[in-house]
């Protein structure tokens, strides 16, 4: 008596079912999602109120606080400081480069998607004060009253990097007077917390590979790593040509699977 044949079990149309490709409609929706998460973190420009503790800065000798603003929002005070501290602390690092960087950093600077945080010496602070909350409220009033000397900037911005959303950091540029005392280190606190309250996968940035003091602060002291983006990653060839490196720092698994794995 013959054997009845069970039908054959296809491995590749279950994979199939599993690894189902997103179709046009859902690859749109997402499209859509993201483009609206992008704009909604774009749109709010008073980044800082849900930050309070970061508004101020009193450590180590130094005393600043902190003033958000937009690209398109500058005075011409505040574009001549920008390009001039770029200039005192960036043309090294870029070297032949600089005259063509610097043109297109002063178009980027100026561009209505840009976003800042500006830091400001707050004026007779003594930087040895412990200051309540009440207190750093009432500095900060006067600091922003009395507008003191601006001695930094962080320059930022929400976009998209391989379909992914990302808060992208053009720049973060400190005077030299108050570089190492943590505030570089605050500041960057700072901004990963913007990028997670409007739910971006990273914290993105390019470092010029002669600024050494930048690629130790990120990779050892802020633990930032060596993006899959970044030129020496995606060809190991063209590494010696390029002279700078794509650092991230992921805030999730699909983050983490396109810009460090």
């Amino acid at each position: 008596m013959g054997s009845k044949r069970l039908p054959a079990f296809n491995h590749s149309d279950n994979n199939d079912k599993r690894e189902k490709k997103p179709n046009r409609k859902e690859i749109l929706e997402k499209k859509k999602a993201i483009d609206d998460l992008i704009k909604a973190a774009s749109a709010d420009k008073h980044p800082l109120d849900c930050f309070p503790s970061f508004r101020h800065f009193h450590k180590n000798g130094l005393s600043v606080y902190l003033e958000s603003g937009c690209g398109d929002k500058l005075s011409s005070p505040t574009k001549q400081y920008i390009m001039g501290l770029l200039k005192a602390n960036m043309e090294g690092p870029y070297g032949s480069e600089w005259p063509t960087e610097e043109k297109v950093k002063r178009k980027e600077m100026v561009m209505p998607e840009a976003r800042y945080i500006f830091v400001h010496e707050a004026p007779n602070a003594s930087s040895d004060e412990i200051l309540t909350m009440s207190e750093r409220k009432e500095t900060l009033t006067v600091c922003l009253e009395n507008r003191g000397s601006m001695v930094g900037f962080v320059h930022y911005r929400f976009t998209l990097e391989e379909e992914m959303p990302v808060l992208y950091v053009y720049e973060l540029q400190l005077e030299p007077h108050v570089q190492a005392k943590g505030l570089g280190k605050f500041l960057m606190q700072l901004i990963e917390l913007i990028a997670r309250k409007n739910r971006m996968g990273a914290v993105v940035l390019t470092v010029q590979k002669a600024n050494l003091l930048a690629m130790d602060f990120y990779l050892n002291k802020l633990r930032y790593i060596i993006s899959t983006i970044s030129p020496s990653r995606v060809d190991p060839l063209i590494r010696d040509e390029k002279s700078y490196e794509i650092l991230c720092k992921s805030f999730d698994c699909e983050a983490e699977a396109i810009f460090e794995r």
